[in-house]
């Protein structure tokens, strides 16, 4: 059994504490496709995943490189 892809995005986001909005926000995402991956509307590309990958491992990194 694999999770989905949409509970994958819901389970990053939920993991760091954020809110859609704030998620969106902080990384730079569009907040209506984060909510259309979240309720399986709609599946990230493999750049998105890659990057919600980065986020889930590293997301002080992504921060700071966001940051600068």
């Amino acid at each position: 059994f694999k999770p989905s892809i949409a509970m994958d995005v819901r389970v990053i986001r939920i993991a760091t504490g954020l809110s859609r909005a704030e998620f969106a926000r902080k990384y730079d995402l569009d907040a209506r496709a984060l909510q259309d991956w979240e309720q399986g509307r709609r599946k990230p590309d493999r750049a998105a995943r890659a990057y919600l990958k980065v986020i889930a491992h590293q997301p002080k990194a992504v921060e700071k490189a966001l940051a600068s």
